[in-house]
């Protein structure tokens, strides 16, 4: 809270234990608007193992790259409407409305793709869902940060974060469960509805953020929330800081204007929120940019790609990365307010980068060294079975695996009977040529190539996550949710929230394109580049807010920030100079 008389560089886990177990409606407020990041999180997650099964349900989209990215893309394109809207509904009508709507459109979303009868109507729920995910995307940690002590601040959005995490885990444990079932996806899909309704239900009791409450002159009611959160002895020096705070904003409000051009237009223009916004953005572009979320949604299909055909042996391996994911967010938790958020960001980066080009040395060696093609394997299911690529090709005698499979989406590779890493069979992708494959216990890839690398390219996609999760999977909402002051919070959230989800939309519309075009060596090494930019914009622009108040915050940004090579320096120290 603005004014905290807390000593906010103190801030550490323990003592956000300390003050939720004395104080426990702080972690009920938390834990409530935090099933938003939940529902997120699995959203991310469940499509990923869904997708493998709609793949099989509907040929059309198992043939065509763009259909795939579609079903996948659309969520974050409704995505970016909801935050942008989410922002003007979160100033206008409030933070819990806001949650609430988020609930409606998650449910609605839910029930349409799992009733879907063709691949349009999942496109439909997908988008709906994405509407909801974008509002809760911003409104929970929001939302979670106006109805905490400053001291405990970070630790508690990063609540958030851990539930995001903890959907996605979830996700893939429904995907594995549901590989046996009657509907596999559709039951995937459906699931989502289930949470909506909760933290519907949940939100009802709890009321509004105490901060947009004094903005909207509801004094009263503000002081309530206050007294629940707050040691009796800090309320009035918590209500006097937001009256002071409230006050300049009215103040300036005359020469702003009250509709969203013109505030845009202010925020613009003014330096604080101008510096804020690079900073936010920034962190937020960069979150995307990584390419974390083309393993969250394409994990099962990178791990195919890495040599394992099996569906359900990709979402169980995928389950490993998604554990190891929220494990991350919960360190992140321990160390956020301890080691402040720029150190962790920059941190995080050098392990993301020196990851990817790991990823993509092991998967151009795993490309190169893929079993061959044999003419003899290929014709002992029948000529009319081998892939007609393959009997086309002048060159046919040099064909790998690999080969094969980029020849045509119409190629398959039947593994060796005897040892799936000698010579196989290029043939042409049906399920009746699959069926006889399989008869001969032989494993059929479509995705990738048998290979002894595989293990190390999961273990190396683990490792990507660890490095992650911790630093760039939590930190830049918690950036976003400090770095704006309160006047334009709504607004500046809105507009970092719609810069990730833009970014999201464009790695996740295409991966799928990219791994065909480049390669799967090509597309990791890509994302490395991606990672270097965005490593240099962070140590540039954005700087350390960890245990700060709103009000410094600002100071700070006003001030102008200069980046040091030791991010260790602690405000105060900057102060002094």
């Amino acid at each position: 809270m603005e004014g905290g008389i807390s000593k906010p560089d103190k801030t550490e886990f323990t003592e956000c234990w300390r003050t939720t177990w004395k104080t426990p409606y702080i972690m009920r407020l938390a834990l409530s608007a935090g099933i938003g990041g939940l529902l997120f999180g699995y959203d991310t997650g469940v499509i990923s193992g869904a997708s493998l099964y709609i793949r099989d349900d509907f040929k059309s989209v198992d043939r065509h790259t763009w259909l795939q990215e579609t079903i996948v893309s659309m969520a974050v394109a409704g995505a970016i409407i909801g935050a942008a809207v989410g922002g003007w509904i979160n100033d206008k009508y409030g933070r819990k409305k806001s949650i609430l709507l988020a609930d409606i459109l998650f449910f609605c979303g839910a029930i349409v793709m799992c009733a879907a009868p063709a691949p349009w109507m999942i496109i439909l729920g997908r988008i709906l869902v994405g509407l909801g995910v974008g509002m809760a995307s911003m409104t929970s940690p929001l939302y979670i940060s106006e109805a905490s002590p400053a001291r405990i601040r970070g630790a508690l959005v990063s609540t958030n974060g851990l539930l995001i995490t903890g959907g996605q885990f979830l996700a893939y444990l429904i995907n594995l469960a549901f590989t046996k079932a009657p509907g596999t996806w559709r039951w995937m899909l459906g699931v989502a509805g289930v949470p909506a309704v909760v933290q519907f239900i949940l939100m009802l009791s709890l009321p509004e953020s105490p901060r947009w409450l004094y903005r909207k002159d509801k004094v009263k009611e503000a002081r309530v929330i206050l007294e629940k959160i707050y040691p009796s002895n800090e309320v009035e020096d918590e209500m006097k800081a937001l009256q002071l705070s409230i006050e300049m904003e009215k103040a300036e409000e005359g020469s702003i204007g009250d509709n969203f051009l013109s505030k845009l237009k202010s925020a613009w223009g003014n330096v604080v929120v101008r510096r804020g916004l690079y900073a936010g953005i920034a962190v937020q572009v960069a979150q995307q940019f990584v390419g974390i979320n083309t393993v969250m949604y394409y994990s099962p299909t990178i791990v195919q790609l890495a040599g394992f055909a099996s569906n359900k042996t990709a979402l169980a391996l995928s389950l490993i990365t998604s554990g190891l994911n929220a494990v991350g967010s919960i360190v992140s938790m321990f160390f956020v307010d301890r080691f402040g958020r720029r150190r962790l960001m920059i941190i995080s980066m050098f392990g993301i980068i020196v990851c990817l080009v790991a990823l993509s040395i092991m998967f151009h060696e795993a490309s190169i060294h893929s079993p061959s093609v044999s003419s003899l394997e290929s014709q002992h299911f029948g000529r009319n079975s081998t892939c007609s690529s393959f009997l086309q090709a002048p060159d046919a005698s040099s064909w790998n695996c690999m080969s094969c499979l980029k020849a045509s989406p119409h190629c398959a590779f039947c593994a060796n009977g005897d040892n799936k890493y000698h010579p196989g069979a290029c043939l042409a992708s049906t399920d009746a040529i699959r069926g006889s494959c399989r008869q001969e216990r032989r494993t059929w890839y479509t995705q990738g190539c048998p290979s002894k690398f595989g293990f190390f390219a999961v273990l190396l996609l683990g490792l990507y996550i660890i490095s992650y999760s911790p630093g760039m999977g939590t930190v830049p909402w918690i950036v976003n949710s400090e770095i704006y002051p309160l006047r334009y919070r709504g607004l500046g959230g809105g507009i970092a929230a719609v810069s990730n989800w833009a970014s999201n939309l464009i790695v996740s519309e295409t991966f799928l394109t990219l791994t065909e075009a480049l390669g799967s060596a090509g597309t990791f090494l890509l994302f490395a580049g991606f990672s270097f930019l965005g490593l240099v914009a962070i140590f540039f622009l954005v700087p350390e807010t960890k245990g700060l108040q709103f009000e410094e915050v600002e100071k700070m940004l006003e001030k102008g920030f200069k980046p040091s090579i030791c991010c260790c320096k602690k405000p105060e120290e900057e102060d002094t100079k």
